[in-house]
């Protein structure tokens, strides 16, 4: 039974994932992200224009600047399945791959803060989004400088499982990938359902991320049937914490968001530091 389950999902994942990092899906990716900007920058300035019907008018933008989020969330959106591709690999390119996406979403923040201002641009008296700009801006240079560090940190070691036991553990994670995609293609579908018809409050990421909790909790429940010496247990559960913190900083108010984002960068590379510069010899 256990069998034909890990099959199953070893043979929807590999096809999927394959598809997924296609040189073809790559194009189609870069075309969709710019036809997305170019569409909204067209569709805002037709609302300016008073030339869309009035209760389609009310739901839409008047600043361009909203078509840089439009274009960095769906963007975002796709680095959210980028990562649950990334989850069978292993613990540390998962918990890379997350704080990658934490540096894309402050970044997306700081562009948000552009639609405070006037168009055409300029600096008035009200200097906050100016201040919410920069912060999250040195917040994602701050976690993209440790996230160089970090992946310098991992190092290449020699399988610890081997056999039908690695087979199984990959299996695993492929389901829990699987699981994953179809909960985040359900709360995509709902996100653009509550963001046409709905008071478009839905936070996405955050939710995404709230999901991710529980199943970062579930592989390292799973990580520790194949793998239960206390280094890896500890090394995963400390990962854990480092990306519950990353997701916690995604409901902090400004300010507080990049500096918690940043320190959970900085446990995520003390903890691969210490583990690599103590325990590594004893595998």
């Amino acid at each position: 039974m256990y069998l034909w389950i890990h099959d199953t999902a070893t043979h929807v994942f590999d096809p999927l994932h394959a598809w997924w990092e296609s040189e073809a899906n790559r194009k189609m990716v870069a075309v969709l992200l710019v036809s997305v900007f170019l569409l909204s920058l067209i569709v805002i300035e037709t609302n300016r224009q008073g030339l869309l019907p009035a209760p389609l008018s009310a739901t839409l933008p008047l600043s361009h600047f909203h078509a840089i989020n439009a274009a960095f969330t769906l963007l975002l959106v796709l680095e959210v399945v980028g990562l649950i591709f990334v989850l069978p690999c292993s613990v540390s390119k998962s918990v890379g791959k997350q704080f990658e996406i934490l540096a894309l979403i402050l970044l997306r923040n700081s562009f948000k803060e552009l639609v405070h201002l006037p168009e055409p641009i300029q600096l008035g008296t009200n200097l906050m989004p100016v201040a919410r700009i920069f912060s999250d801006g040195l917040g994602a240079l701050a976690i993209f400088f440790i996230l160089g560090l970090y992946y310098r940190q991992q190092r290449q070691q020699a399988e610890r499982i081997t056999g039908e036991s690695r087979y199984r553990f990959v299996a695993a994670k492929k389901l829990v990938a699987l699981a994953l995609l179809a909960v985040i293609g359900g709360l995509s579908v709902y996100g653009c359902w509550d963001l046409i018809v709905g008071s478009g409050d839905f936070a996405f990421f955050a939710t995404v991320y709230t999901v991710l909790i529980f199943s970062d909790i579930l592989l390292v429940l799973i990580a520790h049937q194949f793998l239960p010496t206390f280094q890896i247990v500890l090394r995963n559960s400390g990962y854990a914490i480092a990306t519950l913190l990353l997701r916690l900083s995604l409901t902090a108010p400004p300010y507080f968001d990049a500096a918690i984002g940043t320190a959970a960068a900085l446990f995520a590379l003390a903890l691969a530091w210490t583990y690599n510069a103590f325990y590594t010899q004893e595998q």
